[in-house]
């Protein structure tokens, strides 16, 4: 049974939503694709006549590799309809000739997860490249960087490129478990960071080690431990999820509680939460289809704003629902503060800033990662 032939025994509404979506994603990612790479974004722009359109703006290596591994999961004619004639092996060889001049871990990871996923018969140089990279850091790593690198070896190994990798899995597994510690959440950074917002992670700082944790489990053939660290902030992030679907934005890391919930972004409600939750369903953990189930249905109903954020017109989602809070006020304000003494909110920032703020543009990362999400089982048969 596929991940929505499960979705639709439980929620027909929800079920066709994610198939309105998958085709929104095949039909809009085109617009952002030009000469083997995507851009960084398609910002809205309202016209006098009130109409909508999205103006392509720079360039994106990441977001490309994630779209990279969201094509892989279709069928060759869906290929080419999302990458305007390419197919994904197309978009992962033009992204591996990038890679020596890619220098950061989350990229040239990304990378070589996509080379995996696609079949490029190049992993095995992706895969010296990403051990350049990690032989490269010094200090502090991005959480989700490191999550992005579990999370390609294991893709390598479930590919059949497993020469020398099971050192590089115990020690990334390491890294990221060690990262974890004793907290109930993950922090935004492995290793120090600011006082004030050294005990912060965001959502993101929790799917992907989720994600890549739940995976190791099931390529190493079982991983109790890993598993279990998966459960933990799997858990974290549902007990505390909004009333209305919100999967809110950044954390306590040492308690779980939410420092700030806002923005809320399109892509963990319709892609990023299932598609974490439903890797560790997958690798025989906890069910959290009615947590994903709610995170759905706030992309159709919302108390934050009545505006659409599916544009069917566009091909695209509205980025996020956010506060009009100048340089990020809200988080900066709560994350010293609950630095200070946990769990203190100064509610009065709700008030003076209502989160009632739509952001017009879309990535097409958050596209890659809707496919990816709700076809990536098919791709494992």
């Amino acid at each position: 049974m596929t991940r929505l032939d499960r979705l639709r025994a439980a929620d027909p509404a929800a079920a066709d939503l994610v198939d309105r979506m998958v085709a929104l994603s095949i039909r809009g990612l085109p617009p952002g694709y030009s000469d083997g790479e995507f851009v960084f974004t398609r910002r809205g722009r309202r016209g006098p006549d009130g109409r909508w359109t999205a103006v392509p703006e720079g360039r994106s290596l990441r977001y490309s590799a994630i779209v990279a591994l969201g094509a892989a999961a279709l069928p060759q004619d869906g290929q080419r309809a999302a990458l305007a004639g390419d197919t994904t092996l197309d978009l992962a060889g033009h992204l591996v000739k990038r890679l020596p001049e890619v220098t950061g871990l989350g990229d040239v990871a990304l990378i070589c997860w996509a080379a995996a996923e696609s079949g490029h018969g190049d992993l095995g140089l992706a895969l010296t490249r990403l051990a350049e990279v990690e032989d490269a850091l010094d200090g502090p790593v991005p959480t989700v960087e490191a999550a992005w690198a579990l999370s390609a070896l294991a893709a390598a190994t479930a590919a059949g490129e497993t020469s020398g990798l099971g050192e590089r899995l115990r020690k990334a597994r390491g890294r990221l478990l060690d990262g974890l510690g004793d907290d109930r959440l993950y922090r935004h950074v492995i290793g120090s960071a600011p006082w004030y917002r050294a005990h912060v992670g965001c959502f993101a700082d929790q799917v992907y080690p989720l994600q890549a944790l739940a995976r190791l489990h099931v390529v190493s053939g079982g991983d109790p431990e890993a598993l279990a660290a998966a459960e933990r902030v799997a858990a974290g992030i549902c007990g505390v999820q909004g009333p209305q679907g919100q999967w809110w934005w950044h954390y306590d890391a040492r308690t779980g509680e939410v420092v700030e919930g806002y923005p809320v972004y399109s892509v963990h409600q319709l892609s990023m939460a299932p598609m974490a939750l439903l890797d560790l369903a997958d690798a025989g953990g906890t069910s959290y289809l009615d947590a994903i189930r709610l995170g759905l249905g706030w992309m159709t109903e919302r108390p934050e704003t009545g505006e659409e954020l599916i544009v069917e017109e566009l091909g695209l989602t509205w980025r996020k629902a956010a506060r009009e809070d100048p340089r990020k006020l809200v988080r900066g304000v709560r994350a010293m503060s609950t630095a200070v003494s946990r769990g203190t909110r100064i509610g009065v920032l709700d008030r003076v800033y209502p989160p009632v703020a739509v952001d017009h543009e879309c990535r097409p990362y958050e596209l890659g990662w809707l496919l990816y999400a709700w076809l990536f089982e098919e791709l494992a048969k």
